[in-house]
């Protein structure tokens, strides 16, 4: 009978203990697929539970928002920051971006400051013509001292052009002041850029002016970008306009081939980077599509008659000439390191620097052709003097299609 209720007691105690661990157990839910199954894959779950699963963020909460590029439906590129944060800095806010941001603005116009990166100058009335007189301009303070550069879009740059007789800026100037030296540029000049030297210290603006005089319907934006010194975006010194890539077009300000006259009193320096693997570089006039005859390349001499390829700065070392042809390049040229005609073979011992006339070409002659190049950095320098009457006439400028070649191509 002891026996028994010794049994029995044992029985009571061993089924009461697993009871107690039954209540105790923390249940189980079965695995289902989560945020973590889809970034992670399956093999970050584990079979040990997890007690404090609701304490756990969202990813998307771990990610900071920072300040990115983004475009307006009005075509301006702006920055991508939260909404409060735009309006403090007297931003527009041009429709929501990212997550939590909006796409953020910023404009000056007449007697604005520009402080914050990526700002465009534009003028009064805009995105409508502006047709007063008198001077506008906005000063550009940097935003941190190893600011080295600005560059300038002229996204919309459409101002009164220069008078006929000598393609002088009489009427309307953009001027650029307190930076490296510029040209002063009128007409139409959309879609090209510049590259300004800001100097040393964070305590030098810059001034951006567009002087205005007489009627004439004009419209400007220009976006205005502030570049690290150790950025790779910034431009070789000396580069009023800076190219990234292996093939492109480069022009003069104001060019046109129907009505664009060529600026005079210009003197500056168009760079073209290097890339790697590519020793040499070609180039071409580019298509002219509304003349008989190209006026791609017009440089000097009467641009309504043909005119040839003039090269040279009259020296011992110019290609000889066609009769009744100044003797070379002297007052408006452009220059490119060495160039030779790209079809020579082989080619001629010689080589040129300055080109000019109204036919584009390495050698003179009516004949245009690819020419090339083996010099680097590839910069061409553009230059006109002041007077184009009586002997120049109604000369375009010029456009050229360039393409590096790769060092396995004879360079």
């Amino acid at each position: 009978m002891g026996n028994s209720r010794v049994q029995l007691s044992d029985i009571i105690i061993v089924f009461g203990c697993l009871f107690v661990l039954a209540a105790g157990k923390v249940p189980t839910k079965p695995h289902t697929n989560t945020w973590r199954d889809l970034i992670f894959g399956g093999k970050w779950f584990s079979s040990t539970p997890r007690v404090r699963e609701s304490k756990f963020l969202p990813i998307f909460a771990l990610v900071p928002i920072g300040p990115s590029s983004c475009a307006a439906p009005s075509g301006e590129q702006g920055n991508c920051i939260p909404s409060k944060d735009c309006l403090l800095r007297n931003g527009i806010p041009a429709g929501p971006c990212g997550a939590y941001g909006v796409c953020c603005i910023f404009l000056q116009t007449c007697g604005g400051i520009i402080r914050e990166n990526s700002t465009y100058f534009v003028n009064p009335n805009h995105p409508d013509v502006y047709d007063g007189t008198g001077s506008c301009q906005v000063t550009v303070q940097k935003l941190h001292p190893d600011i080295c550069q600005l560059r300038l879009d002229l996204d919309m740059f459409s101002i009164a052009p220069p008078e006929a007789a000598n393609h002088l800026c009489n009427q309307d100037q953009l001027l650029i002041s307190g930076g490296s030296p510029t040209p002063t540029i009128c007409g139409s000049s959309t879609g090209d850029h510049m590259y300004i030297d800001a100097g040393l210290g964070q305590s030098n603006p810059i001034v951006l002016s567009v002087i205005t005089s007489a009627s004439f319907p004009r419209l400007w934006r220009i976006r205005v970008t502030q570049i690290h010194c150790g950025s790779i975006s910034r431009a070789d010194q000396g580069c009023l306009q800076y190219y990234t890539t292996i093939s492109g077009r480069v022009r003069s300000f104001n060019y046109n081939t129907v009505g664009g006259r060529q600026l005079s009193n210009q003197d500056y320096s168009i760079c073209i980077r290097n890339e790697r693997n590519f020793c040499g570089i070609q180039y071409n006039a580019c298509p002219d599509l509304e003349n008989n005859r190209s006026r791609a390349f017009t440089i000097s001499g009467n641009s309504n008659n043909p005119v040839p390829t003039m090269v040279g700065g009259g020296g011992g070392g110019a290609s000889p000439l066609p009769p009744g042809n100044a003797p070379g390049c002297i007052s408006d040229w452009l220059l490119i390191g060495c160039i030779r005609s790209a079809d020579r073979i082989p080619p001629l011992p010689g080589c040129e620097d300055r080109v000019c006339g109204g036919t584009f070409s390495a050698e003179a002659g009516m004949l245009a052709k690819t020419v090339q190049s083996s010099v680097r950095p590839f910069r061409l320098n553009f230059h006109t003097d002041g007077v184009e009457a009586p002997n120049d006439i109604d000369n375009r400028g010029f456009c050229l299609d360039y393409v590096q070649q790769p060092c396995t191509n004879g360079f």
